[in-house]
Order: structure tokens, then C-alpha cells, then sequence
């Protein structure tokens, strides 16, 4: 799989981040809201549709994205052409996430938890949407503040992408695995 190549600054490292591509893997797509605008016009209302749309290989790829247009089908297509050209790879650990995160994104803010096998997900329908296109099959979730469906997906998101696994803990610090898990 050839995959693009960016590079992004965090603290004092930069990291190569390897942008997965759409065309390369199968993608299931979930729709998460889809709003109804209504424009007053001379002869009545015009009626616009917005939707809200993840993507996800179910393995560690996951996108969103927003399309708006006149009709529901139309809005549908150009929200999951946008999410597919906003991939992201994360790092799950089996069926979970390796270690308990929170992020904000405006006025929300997401806590994930990892948790036991056969636990399930444990999330709202925003959150949901996103962390079975990542191919998260247990954990505990809490949305705090609003619950605005963009802003729930795009914290989400965030917090998927705030994942690290021990592999890359031990590469930015120069040791081995093993010394890692020890303290």
C-alpha cells in the first residue's frame, strides 16, 4: 500500500505522517445526522440538506466529512467524497484503545476509555458512527458539554488521533518496548 507521505510538527519533534489513500481500501461508510435548512423564498420555502458522513476501513483508518446540496442523496455523496479525503490512521490495541484519553473540539469534550472484552460500545450516536468505522469493538464513551453532532465527530476524532501505543512511546524515547512497560 503506497501511501502519501506529510510531515507534522507536535512539541519539539517532527514526526513523517503517512496519509492513508481511499482508493487503496475498502471503506464503509456510516451517516451520522443529516439537517434540513429551510430558506424563505418569494414563492415559499426552499428546503437545503446538509449530512454529516464517517468513513472507515474498520481498522484503524477513519474519516469524516460534510456535504450540503438540494437534495438528501446528493448531500450523502459529497459528505462521503469529503471524508474520504480526510483519512486518518490511529492506533487501536485489538478490540480497544490502548489507554484512557480526553479531547475537546469548541464546546464538546470526549472522554474514551478503554474496556474488557465483550464489553461492547458504549457511546452515543455521533461518537458511535465513528468508533465503528475505526473498528473499535469495546469502550466506555462520554460526551461533556455540547452534543452537537459536527463537533461530537470532529472531538472524537481528535481524541482517536491522541492515541499512542507502545511502539511509538518507546521510538520517540529512544528505548525498547519492554523498557516502557516497565515504568
Amino acid at each position: 500500500m503506497s501511501e502519501e507521505k506529510t510531515y507534522e510538527k507536535k512539541d519539539k519533534y517532527i514526526s513523517e505522517v503517512k496519509k492513508p489513500k481511499a482508493s487503496e481500501m475498502e471503506l464503509k461508510e456510516h451517516l451520522v445526522y443529516v439537517g434540513r435548512v429551510a430558506k424563505v423564498v418569494k414563492g415559499g420555502r426552499r428546503f437545503s440538506f446538509s449530512a454529516i458522513v464517517v468513513v472507515g476501513d474498520g481498522n484503524g483508518t477513519v474519516g469524516h466529512g460534510l456535504g450540503k446540496a438540494s437534495e438528501v442523496t446528493n448531500a450523502i455523496s459529497k459528505g462521503t467524497d469529503d471524508a474520504k479525503k480526510n483519512l486518518v490512521k490511529v492506533s487501536i490495541l485489538g478490540n480497544t484503545i490502548p489507554h484512557e484519553v480526553i479531547a475537546k473540539h469548541s464546546a464538546t469534550r470526549v472522554l474514551l476509555r478503554p474496556a474488557a472484552p465483550g464489553t461492547g460500545v458504549i457511546a452515543g450516536g455521533a461518537m458511535r458512527a465513528v468508533l465503528e468505522s475505526v473498528g473499535v469493538k469495546d469502550v466506555l464513551c462520554k460526551v461533556l458539554g455540547s452534543s452537537n453532532p459536527h463537533n461530537v465527530v470532529k472531538a472524537t476524532i481528535k481524541a482517536l488521533q491522541m492515541l499512542r501505543n507502545v511502539n511509538t512511546i518507546a521510538e520517540h524515547r529512544g528505548i525498547t518496548p519492554s523498557k516502557v512497560l516497565k515504568g
